[in-house]
């Protein structure tokens, strides 16, 4: 089985592409290289991986990658409120008219699977408070990020539910903790960081809530849905994480402080944030056997390590960001 992993050079699709390649797939990284490609420099050589550097905008790039494919992976984005925001022209050719584009081209060639990262920001702000919400609830989108993943879902799961292709949509946590391709302005990621080096993190509105997920468990939710059932996975969605795995960001430092030592806290009082959910994770669990292997405390010992070696000279510079 050939898969293609759209993005294949980011954060999530480096991990996703090793986890597919130590399990026996064939697999093609398809990457414009927009963060460059450092994250796959040691798989290069590998006799089941090929990478191909194109944009999924461009109908030329599109069909030499899905050439042969089996599945797709769609990771290929861009990823999170802030970067869709500064860069919304983007945003919009990219994550709604590539993804169309290359959803159409992906059914012509006769690939069987197309599983696609979403995000659990399409929830954007809890009705309730006290509840959690869950892959029926209303989806309240806040950003053109979520706006764009909601609307490419609808597409996928509901225009083309009849389709020959079997297609299903990964609503992802908050990503977190260590890949080829770090990045440190993830939000444990980040705290983990600014503790380690300055000694000190503010905290804005610590009462506001988010579900985390390590990207290696992130990756192991694609390779799942990929191995899964066709009956389970066609047309479905499904929420990828840990009800367990729910912090505001309060609780985020404090599992810093328990690592990190003689770090000093700002908490600065903000009562109003457009994102504020707590996600329940058990249709993944029930219907699929999901189960998460790290946890954010894992998460800041890694990134802490890490940090602690030395190896990473500049954890500040624009490379470990998207914008």
């Amino acid at each position: 089985m050939k898969i293609l992993v759209t993005g294949g050079a980011g954060y999530i699709g480096s991990v996703l592409v090793r986890q597919l390649l130590a399990k026996g797939y064939d697999v093609r990284a398809f990457d414009n290289l927009s963060f460059g490609g450092d994250a796959l420099i040691d798989v290069m050589l590998h006799p089941k991986f090929e990478f191909l550097k194109g944009d999924i905008r461009n109908a030329a790039d599109v069909a030499l990658a899905l050439d042969g494919v089996d599945a797709v992976a769609h990771l290929a984005a861009i990823v999170g409120d802030p970067a869709c925001k500064k860069y919304s022209d983007d945003a919009n050719s990219t994550n709604w008219d590539g993804s169309v584009a290359l959803y159409e081209a992906a059914e012509a060639a006769g690939v069987k699977r197309f599983v696609f990262a979403s995000t659990c920001s399409n929830y954007g702000k809890m009705a309730d408070p006290n509840s959690f919400v869950t892959e029926t609830s209303a989806l309240n989108p806040v950003s053109l990020y979520a706006e764009l993943k909601v609307k490419f879902e609808k597409y996928l799961l509901e225009d083309r539910k009849d389709a020959n292709m079997c297609s299903t949509a990964l609503r992802f946590s908050t990503v977190y903790g260590f890949s080829p391709r770090i990045r440190f302005d993830l939000t444990v990621n980040e705290f983990t960081r600014n503790a380690t080096v300055n000694g000190e993190q503010p905290i804005w509105g610590a009462q506001f809530w988010r579900p985390y997920c390590h990207v290696d468990d992130l990756a192991r939710a694609v390779v799942l849905v990929i191995e899964s059932d066709e009956a389970k996975v066609r047309a479905n969605v499904f929420n990828v994480g840990s009800t367990e795995e729910n912090y505001n960001k309060g609780m985020i430092i404090e599992e810093v402080c328990k690592v990190v030592p003689n770090v000093k806290v700002d908490y600065v009082e903000l009562n109003e944030d457009p994102r504020d959910y707590r996600v329940n994770f058990d249709k993944i669990k029930n219907e699929l056997g999901y189960t998460i292997t790290k946890t954010v405390p894992d998460g800041v010992k890694e990134i802490y390590t890490l940090l602690q070696t030395g190896i990473v000279t500049d954890s500040f510079a624009q490379k470990f960001r998207n914008i």
